[in-house]
């Protein structure tokens, strides 16, 4: 069976969403600086779009975990594969996630983090499937919740492909 994509959110509802979200931790951190950390690669289009809608002093970071291993299913193993640069000791972190699918990595990530006394530490995650979560989950911006469906596009992937695509869509066949 072919692969098939089939459009969730298109390109300005994503943008919209993302905006929206900005706003809210411009108001969150008023007068205060805060670090983006893009969990790569998946995040990289919603953490360079969420970072130019942020009016605030912003510094961004990276870190690369995966738990994927180019399948469609967790393996519940989260591997750390790039660390952080920045010190985020006393500063106010947001980790951009793309999607909290079971809630591993996220989880995982937040644990590690919190480990290095940051001022605060939050997530912004633009996708969740609360239906595929295995841990309880804390997302303090949130864009959208979806179904339990695999979803490719504006980042996230299949084996490395789709990540170009401007809106997020349905895998199917795959």
């Amino acid at each position: 069976m072919a692969e098939t994509l089939d459009l969730l959110l298109d390109n300005a509802t994503i943008t919209a969403k993302i905006a929206e979200l900005a706003r809210e931790i411009e108001s969150d951190y008023e007068n205060e600086s805060v670090v983006l950390v893009c969990i790569l690669k998946g995040s990289i289009h919603f953490l360079s779009d969420l970072a130019r809608h942020v009016r605030l002093d912003t510094r961004i970071d990276f870190i690369q975990a995966s738990s994927y291993h180019d399948s469609k299913t967790s393996s519940g193993v989260v591997q750390i594969r790039k660390d952080l640069d920045i010190n985020i000791e006393g500063q106010n972190v947001i980790i951009c996630e793309d999607i909290v699918d079971t809630g591993t990595t996220i989880n995982y990530l937040r644990s590690l983090l919190e480990t290095r006394n940051p001022k605060t530490l939050r997530v912004a995650a633009l996708l969740s499937k609360p239906s595929a979560h295995v841990v309880e989950n804390s997302i303090d911006y949130l864009g959208f919740e979806i179904e339990n469906e695999f979803v490719v596009g504006y980042g996230l992937d299949y084996a490395e492909r789709y990540r170009n695509l401007p809106y997020i869509a349905i895998l199917r066949g795959a």
